[in-house]
């Protein structure tokens, strides 16, 4: 018996859809490394330096991490469990090599200001380089489509992206920080989002806000709430907690269904 064998979703359009493991491109938890070594390599695209890992796909997965970076290994991990479920998958440096020591609710190194971290790349500064990656994956390697998935802070950016004539087509994004109701009605494609229910940067009040303005969107979307999670569950569960293990599987799994459905 598949450790995956089925998953079922209300979506918030009021549809109740099942689907066997059969038609997922993820049979079971063995894509997804929590541990270990990443298997990508890192190259250097317009002054860019851009994490790259799983083989050539017509769909491209564009990752864009958490404050911690492509340094953190563990998003280094995850974009090679989105290779191995079988897109190219790029993650842009969004920090220029010098990430966040500090999680954006507060919670790393005393005494870092993240004021000042994420007024040093907001918008103006992001938005250019997560562009840049998006012309390689269009330009230098001719994908047909391109699909983000997007994490606290890259969260933000993966609706940002799915603008009119940003070059994304579908977006994902767990625990999202900092995203604007504008940013959300700006968005063109599907969009499906994974939620922490201890999350102090989406309390249940924002989490009811995202949803009114996803379905007021007119597009397809999902909206997960997964139980004994917090902020950053999707890249840094803590995997001896099984909630937390099977909550940051199951994001993974979310992500992976919604870009096989929809790209």
């Amino acid at each position: 018996m598949l450790g995956y064998t089925t998953l079922i979703a209300l979506w918030s359009t009021g549809f109740l859809v099942a689907s066997s493991a059969a038609e997922c491109s993820v049979a079971d938890v063995s894509v997804i490394a929590h541990t270990g070594d990443p298997v990508g390599r890192e190259e250097v695209y317009n002054e860019i330096n851009l994490y790259i890992t799983g083989n050539t796909s017509d769909t491209a997965v564009l990752y864009l991490t958490d404050v911690f970076g492509i340094q953190l290994p563990e998003n280094k991990l995850l974009a090679d469990s989105f290779g191995r479920a079988g897109y190219l998958t790029i993650a842009p440096d969004l920090f220029n090599g010098t990430p966040s020591p500090v999680d954006i609710n507060g919670t790393g190194t005393p005494g870092f200001n993240t004021t000042a971290f994420l007024a040093a790349h907001g918008p103006e500064v992001t938005d250019p380089i997560i562009a840049t990656a998006i012309d390689y994956l269009r330009t230098a390697l001719n994908v047909t489509k391109v699909v983000t998935t997007g994490y606290c802070f890259g969260g933000r950016y993966a609706f940002r992206v799915l603008a009119e004539g940003k070059g994304v087509d579908v977006g994902f994004a767990a625990h999202p920080s900092l995203l604007e109701d504008a940013e959300i009605a700006a968005i063109t494609g599907p969009a499906s989002v994974a939620a922490a229910d201890a999350d102090s940067l989406m309390p249940p009040e924002r989490r009811a806000q995202i949803e009114a303005l996803l379905l007021d969107t007119g597009l397809a979307y999902t909206l997960s709430l997964y139980g004994g999670t917090q902020h950053g569950f999707g890249v840094r569960a803590n995997i001896s907690d099984p909630e937390q293990k099977f909550g940051k599987e199951q994001a993974f799994f979310q992500a992976v269904r919604w870009f096989d459905t929809w790209a």
